[in-house]
């Protein structure tokens, strides 16, 4: 009855271990990757210059006046945000609004658009020319432009997921990098380079999100999981019946 047992357990032990052995060696891989590298590294901060502030004494208009000259051209329901950055050294209004009727999905996007802070009057999405300068803004010094982009839509594996579109591409060379510039918010979003796409592509691995890479909550991660827990009980479980020190210790 026992060896019965014994030979029930370790079969159990040996077809989770060959089932989710692959996995946890995903894990292990991907773990021993996060842990020896330096996240702002990965995060391409030295790549990128200090970034550069508005001064103090700017003049501006007032949003308000800012937004009825942009309701003079659009639709305007409601307003999300309105914010003051600086674009390619000059002070802009960043302004999120609604824009719809009641039954028409009313407050279910967000538009985005610019004007001038001095004077309100709105200005275009970034063209490429200006896309490029806004890049160049923020990587280091020496750094020449090797292709451009005008990106529309993304995919849950792309690098640049999740983020504000339309989007300016840049890639560098010298470092090599690719910097994403929102075209309607007129600013910097995100640095990408190999060792993010290396970090990027473990993770997926990490969190068993094989479809958007950022969910910690599918069921595939949950399933392997509780196979890893019986996985690791069992080995216990094993150890316990069948060694003879503790039969010793018992007895």
């Amino acid at each position: 009855m026992i060896k019965n047992k014994n030979l029930f357990i370790r079969r159990i032990h040996r077809y989770l271990g060959l089932f989710i052995g692959i996995q946890f060696l995903g894990w292990t891989i991907s773990g021993l990757y996060f842990s020896w590298n330096d996240i702002d590294m990965v995060h391409g901060d030295h790549l990128l210059k200090s970034p550069a502030f508005i001064s103090a004494n700017v003049a501006t208009i007032s949003p308000t006046e800012a937004i009825k000259k942009l309701g003079q051209t659009r639709t305007i329901d409601s307003i999300h945000s309105v914010h003051l950055v600086r674009v390619l050294g000059m002070p802009v209004y960043q302004m999120g609004y609604f824009s719809g009727h009641a039954g028409e999905g009313m407050h279910q996007h967000v538009h985005y658009a610019l004007a001038d802070a001095a004077t309100g009057d709105p200005r275009e999405a970034l063209t490429k020319e200006e896309g490029i300068a806004v890049a160049k803004e923020q990587v280091v010094q020496g750094a020449e432009v090797s292709e451009v982009q005008y990106l529309e839509q993304t995919d849950g594996h792309h690098e640049y997921r999740e983020k504000p579109l339309p989007a300016w591409a840049v890639s560098f060379k010298n470092p090599d990098c690719t910097v994403y510039v929102s075209a309607e918010l007129g600013t910097f979003q995100s640095v990408r380079h190999n060792q993010w796409r290396a970090f990027d592509f473990l993770w997926m691995f990490h969190t068993m999100d094989y479809v958007g890479r950022d969910n910690f909550n599918n069921w595939l991660l949950k399933i392997l999981s509780v196979f890893g827990l019986f996985t690791v009980l069992s080995g216990f479980t094993l150890y316990i019946i069948s060694s003879r020190t503790l039969k010793k210790l018992i007895n």
